[in-house]
């Protein structure tokens, strides 16, 4: 399990665990499953989708950035 934070300068979008993260970055969309890789990574405006134990979920974002480190990802993004 991954632990997801998504936060935006006003508020925090999401926090909780997930199975695996699709981003918006900035060569395309990529995603993140357990174990992933170190990164830190551009997001451009698109969707963030998420699954976790109550299904998929979409989060619009306009830009910012994610971090992945350990099965924690965090994403700081403009709404």
């Amino acid at each position: 399990m991954l632990q997801l934070r998504i936060v935006s300068p006003t508020k925090v979008v999401y926090t909780g665990e997930v199975d695996s993260i699709e981003v918006p970055g900035y060569n395309g969309r990529f995603e993140v499953l357990n174990n992933h890789a170190a990164i830190l990574s551009l997001l451009v405006k698109g969707n963030v989708r998420y699954k976790n134990a109550e299904g998929e979920h979409s989060v619009a974002i306009e830009g910012g950035f994610i971090t992945v480190k350990n099965n924690e990802v965090t994403l700081s993004v403009e709404q």
